[in-house]
């Protein structure tokens, strides 16, 4: 026999397995890497590849360079207003109000640059806070790490609703489908699976027919998976597109475009003003000269020149107040929504309650079981409820609950207070541990061969195993379910046939553990000859089930989560219960938290029209045993009410709801990727408290945007009519150009700035949710602003008008000065109290407010009083009796307005 020469390699055979792992089989990509999946990485192997493949990090986009984003600061039309000024002092020879409002200028570009860097900053300390993370198989333990820290060869374990973290050849898919429309634009989940992509050598692979990998930021809707990591960081294909990227601008948010709306109204009232104040003064014979300066100075009075800044710096103040509490708000038009909040729909599990599952009943083989203990800590007693004896043969229902499920028990007390895994799971793991039962020793003796992910829909999870040349599937899920699938049970006698006697039996049990405020689940078992290909098929296959028994878990309300609802209650804000629970548990933790209204199921819903669940979703006050589609239609009911509603989530199929609220809330601790993505706001902590405390917050920031609005928007009417009063009475213009800007920046800024961190007022909290549709210069408060600015502008001119006569035209001009710039002082203080007296306890709790007044009298003491800051300001020292006279006017301001709250206050009481 003559042997045949060897055949030429093929390309793909040419290939390192690396190059395009998707024709790869997974072990050969494994071999490849270096790795035992069983095991992943050891710590040496780790360092050196992190040292060769650095961080699992995408490159950052191209900073705009700190030159333009400075000239960016001169780019507005109040800016603009303000060269234009400038230029015109200029060309009428007046070079000093040209080089201080060109000095400004500077200065307020400056102070805009600074600010702007600053808010990057907090950004990107926002974005650290939101680092995702990764289960990974090292040393053949698992462990939870920052997803920057992992490496090409690490073995990522994967559930429904994590994103990927990094490239990777999938080892172990169960079900599993992924959401790549962020690469690929297909609308639709992908089916995942572990074989080889059939391709000729060479062929190019589309991304999307890849069907053994899985990409980095995509994310696993649905299944079971392990992947081994073939690149991390830019060598990713996200990491590729990132390298095509270009920084963008972020768009405004609605408050900042309102704001720019109402500095684009002032400064065409001030254009109006300027051509009344030319005609009046030609009228009045001036010369071209004197009225380019006035117009100069009126021109400047119009520009609030310090609103951006203070609204900057009073939104990134908010959002860090807000980080700190644990509420990381992803954009800052949240903040808006937050304020007008009026109805809240929570989960129960982790949000209401302190997600740390503990088992405290079993009930099997016709009897009760108490297990003792608190927590993930695996010590506590299991003893029969009748005789008080340690209970046996928990172990048949123990044991199968163990292996159908995923947890791991961890002595690391910082991971998931000891569990790694779903909350629920680690309770079944650590009563398993009480009953002596090692679940990782249970694991290696009975490996599974296959399984059927948790779902939603389905309410139950399989996991198939060998037993004597057969297949044992074990299951877990909601008793409702299971008892429908159920043909026999297990009893004191052994298996028994299940009959409507023994049905009604377990559900009395399911209805008593569940009325206690027991989460309550049911485990059964069967046999099956072969395992079907397709998990589908297996579901189908899952009936004439043998129900082993049920097992209640406890989670407990926090103790805040009480008050904060009694708070959110009094603030208008209604709570609403969400829960995949039975009824009667979610009914028993309503009542202990104080939450009130009807209870529906799930079922109701399904029997409900949407014109029906409108009418009706105001007046529940629980969602029990719902699906995820529920969710969406509770919102869609709540916003034909008008309401707008925060929703909670923390599982992949919430996004949809998350999305569909105004304000999406997501579980930083339990919540998945998904939900992460979805939501407007991220819970650091899980805590509903949280939330009812960034309601306070939210509309704190929106109260004290409005008092720095109609504080410095009053200043600018009060110039703007000081100027054409002057006009009209034949008066000189009562203030220059640096003075007015003297007024604007330094003498407006500080206080400003200090209402825009002023504490929550007194019953913020006890007022209802305000209009979303409601501005911030409604008419109310420009009735307001503009009484205010006549005060202030009566109160001038007077000043200005008979100390002329008094004292002349220098001490004049300067009292008139000095006393609109006092008037500031009066005026912040009407802002702070809207509607209320301002002499109340709250006086005094905003100390940077009286250090900005401190500072504010010190400094125009220093522009009046000191000889050589007269020649810049255009003033003139002041006695003792003129600075008493100057704060008298100026107090008016303050005496008119609580005059007429008092009276509304006495009619009202009337």
């Amino acid at each position: 026999m003559t042997r045949s020469a060897p055949s030429a390699p093929t390309p793909l055979e040419d290939a390192s397995p690396l190059d395009a792992p998707y024709l790869r089989p997974a072990t050969a990509v494994a071999d490849a890497l270096g790795v035992d999946p069983r095991r992943g990485l050891t710590e040496e192997e780790i360092s050196r590849r992190r040292a060769e493949s650095g961080e699992n990090v995408l490159a950052e986009q191209a900073r705009r360079p700190a030159v333009l984003r400075f000239l960016d600061q001169f780019r507005s039309l109040l800016i603009l207003i303000l060269l234009g000024a400038a230029l015109l002092a200029g060309l009428v020879g007046d070079l000093k109000d040209t080089i201080v409002i060109l000095v400004v200028l500077l200065i307020n570009a400056t102070i805009g640059f600074v600010q702007e860097n600053k808010a990057e900053r907090s950004l990107e300390a926002l974005r650290e806070m939101l680092t995702p993370t990764a289960r990974v198989r090292r040393a053949a333990g698992t462990r939870v790490l920052d997803a920057a820290e992992l490496v090409p060869g690490d073995v990522v374990l994967l559930e429904a609703g994590d994103r990927v973290p990094a490239d990777g050849r999938l080892l172990v898919a169960e079900s599993v489908e992924v959401d790549e429309s962020a690469l690929t634009g297909e609308s639709q989940p992908v089916a995942k699976s572990t074989a080889p992509v059939g391709a000729a050598p060479g062929d190019k692979v589309p991304l999307g027919d890849r069907v053994g990998m899985a990409y980095m930021n995509t994310t696993l809707t649905r299944g079971r998976a392990e992947l081994v990591l073939t690149a991390t960081g830019m060598r990713t294909e996200v990491g590729e597109i990132a390298e095509m990227l270009r920084s963008g601008e972020d768009p405004k948010t609605p408050l900042q475009i309102q704001l720019d709306s109402v500095g684009k109204r002032i400064a065409l009232i001030g254009g109006v003003a300027i051509a009344v104040y030319a005609v009046i003064a030609f009228a009045r014979g001036e010369s071209l000269g004197e009225l380019a300066l006035s117009a100069v100075a009126l021109a400047v009075a119009t520009v609030p020149e310090g609103l951006p800044a203070v609204l900057a710096l009073t939104l990134a103040l908010g959002v860090a107040r807000m980080a700190r509490r644990g509420a990381i708000v992803k954009r800052l038009a949240s903040v808006e929504t937050l304020g007008s909040a009026t109805v809240v729909c929570s989960d129960k599990t982790g949000t209401l309650t302190l997600n740390q599952m503990t088992a405290r009943a079993l009930v099997l083989a016709g009897r009760r079981v108490r297990i003792d203990g608190e927590g993930y800590a695996p010590h506590g007693r299991i003893l029969d409820e009748g005789t008080g004896e340690p209970a046996d043969d928990v172990d048949r229902l123990l044991e199968p609950l163990v292996l159908c499920s995923d947890a791991v028990l961890t002595p690391d007390r910082e991971q998931r207070a000891g569990i790694i895994g779903d909350p629920t799971e680690g309770a079944l793991v650590v009563a398993a541990a009480k009953a002596g039962i090692e679940a990782t020793a249970l694991r290696s003796a009975h490996p599974r061969v296959g399984e059927l992910p948790f779902d939603s829909t389905r309410k139950f999870m399989a996991t198939a195993h060998r037993e004597d040349g057969q297949v044992r599937v074990h299951v877990k899920g909601a008793p409702d379910v299971l008892l429908e699938r159920s043909a026999a049970v297990l009893t004191a006698d052994g298996v028994q046939p299940l009959d409507d006697a023994g049905r009604d039996r377990l559900a009395a049990e399911v209805s008593e553990l569940a009325s206690r405020g027991l989460r309550v689940l049911a485990a059964a078992t069967t046999l099956v000859d072969d395992l079907p290909a397709d998990a589908e098929q297996l579901a189908d296959r899952l009936t004439g089930l043998t129900l082993l028994g049920l097992v209640g878990i406890a989670d407990p309300p926090r103790p805040q989560a009480k008050d904060a609802i009694a708070l959110a209650a009094r603030a208008g804000v209604a709570v609403k219960m969400i829960t995949g629970d039975h009824r009667d548990t979610a009914a028993a933790i309503a009542r202990e938290l104080g939450i009130r209204g009807e209870v529906v199921t799930g079922a109701d819903l399904d029997r409900m029209s949407a014109e029906e669940l409108s009418e009706r979703v105001e007046r529940i006050g629980v969602f029990a045993r719902v699906a995820p589609e529920h969710k969406v239609a509770i919102v869609q009911a709540l916003t034909a009410r008008g309401h707008v509603a925060a929703m909670t989530g923390d599982g992949v199929n919430d996004a949809a709801a998350l999305r569909s609220a105004h304000m999406g809330v997501a579980m930083g601790i339990t919540g998945t990727e998904v939900t992460k993505e979805a939501g407007d706001m991220i819970l650091t902590d899980d805590d509903f408290a949280t939330i009812v405390a960034s309601v306070r917050e939210g509309r704190s920031i929106y109260d004290n945007v409005v008092k720095f609005v109609r504080f410095q928007l009053s200043t600018n009417i009060g110039a703007i009519l000081s100027f054409l009063g002057a006009s009209v009475a034949g008066l000189a213009a009562p203030l220059t150009a640096i003075q007015v800007l003297w007024v604007n920046i330094i003498m407006d800024g500080p206080p400003a700035m200090a209402l825009g961190v002023d504490p929550a007022r007194p019953g913020l909290m006890d007022e209802p949710p305000r209009k979303p549709s409601e501005r911030i210069l409604n008419r109310t408060r420009l009735l307001r602003m503009f009484r205010a600015g006549v005060v202030m502008a009566a109160g001038t001119l007077s000043v200005l008008a008979l100390a002329d006569g008094t004292f002349g035209a220098a001490v004049a001009a300067t009292m008139a000065f000095t006393t609109f710039v006092l008037f500031q002082f009066f005026n912040a203080l009407n802002a702070r109290a809207e509607r209320e007296t301002v002499f109340t306890r709250h006086l005094f709790t905003n100390r940077w407010l009286w250090i900005s007044f401190a500072a504010v009298v010190v400094l125009q003491i220093a522009a009046v009083q000191l000889s050589f800051l007269n020649p810049i300001f255009d003033t003139t020292p002041l006695s003792a009796g003129q600075w008493l006279t100057c704060a008298a006017v100026a107090s008016t301001v303050l005496v008119v307005e609580e005059s007429i709250k008092l009276v509304r206050r006495t009619v009202a009481r009337r």
